[in-house]
């Protein structure tokens, strides 16, 4: 019987930090043997904001060593680049003329950006939900790993394929499934180390708001040392007044492999002066085993483009089929 499949993505626009791999990719780690995995770069989703051309296949690449070296298996998971794929794009036009404008103007993450960018706001920041509909449709997975924040993008997937059914299946017969959100409890939402009520993010214009996942400990020791905190005395989860509290803890507890109560009992009488640098030490040993297999990974020649070349195959064995499918409900010739 066929494993269920899940589909997932990074952008590659700098250093991968602590928030995407315990958001993400160690989640993408724990199921993989349970699930047909198929996880790419995407890196035509990251010009929706300028890109140095220099860096972006760089970064690319070096996405693709992080998640081989936090666990990703080759025996389980297909690792590739989004570009490398045409079907991606193709698929995005042919979704775009069928989803409603309003659909777009009302995700929030297009709202808040064009507020931000004002009229320097680019066309492709209010359809990339429509990229991203079709990076996960074309493999029609079982199951898509999202946080709390990406659910609506999620939700705006399901109603285009709803609605490609709708106007071009058969009730009985539907042309594309719905995929089903998979929200892990714990990690889902690592928050900035200067900010608590902020997500940890890679487009914060300040590196010390996270630790990224190939740091040095002399980095990681002054990130947390300098990591905003308040003046209470003893550690506590779920204050609502303490959110670098409640993170601090949250990620030395995912970080050591203790439950939230053992941590709570440890850290309740501790002062900051006594747990920065435990959560210090921990974080250093957790990321070590990870930064000697990336670099590893990177010295060895040619080893990626073989990873990456052999995950472009795997994916348009799925990809372009997917797509023909939809082109032919629509009334296109398929090119045989």
């Amino acid at each position: 019987m066929a494993k269920p499949r899940v589909l997932s993505g990074i952008q590659p626009t700098g250093e991968l930090h602590l928030g995407n791999y315990l958001g993400a990719i160690r989640n993408w780690v724990e199921i993989q043997q349970d699930y047909d995995s198929f996880l790419f770069m995407a890196d035509l989703h990251a010009i929706t904001v300028p890109q140095d051309p220099s860096q972006l296949a760089a970064n690319t690449y070096q996405v693709a060593a992080m998640y081989l070296a936090a666990g990703i298996d080759l025996d389980y998971a297909t690792i590739f680049v989004q570009s490398h794929i045409p079907a991606h794009s193709e698929l995005a036009w042919l979704f775009s003329c069928i989803t409603p404008l309003n659909w777009l103007q009302d995700m929030v993450q297009f709202k808040e950006k064009a507020i931000k960018q004002a009229e320097n706001v680019g066309t492709g920041l209010l359809t990339y939900p429509v990229l991203q509909a079709a990076d996960i449709l074309l493999y029609e997975p079982d199951k898509v790993p999202v946080g709390e924040d990406q659910k609506q993008h999620l939700e705006l997937t399901r109603d285009i394929a709803a609605r490609l059914n709708y106007l071009y299946g058969q009730p009985d017969s539907p042309i594309l499934k719905l995929p089903e959100p998979m929200i892990r409890a714990e990690g889902a939402r690592v928050m900035s180390l200067s900010d608590g009520t902020k997500k940890m993010s890679k487009s914060d214009p300040s590196d010390l708001s996270r630790i990224n996942l190939l740091d040095p400990p002399d980095q990681i020791q002054y990130k947390l040392k300098r990591c905003k905190t308040d003046s209470v005395r003893g550690l506590w989860f779920d204050d609502s007044e303490r959110p670098e509290c409640n993170n601090l803890l949250g990620l030395y507890m995912i970080l050591s492999n203790q439950t939230k109560a053992a941590v709570a009992v440890e850290c309740q009488e501790m002062g900051w002066g006594q747990f920065k640098p435990l959560l210090t030490d921990t974080v250093i040993a957790a990321l070590k085993p990870i930064q000697d297999r990336y670099h590893e990974i990177v010295g060895e020649p040619g080893y990626l483009d073989s990873v990456l070349k052999q995950g472009r195959e795997k994916a348009e064995a799925i990809a372009i089929p997917t797509l023909n499918k939809v082109k032919a409900a629509l009334g296109y010739s398929v090119r045989a």
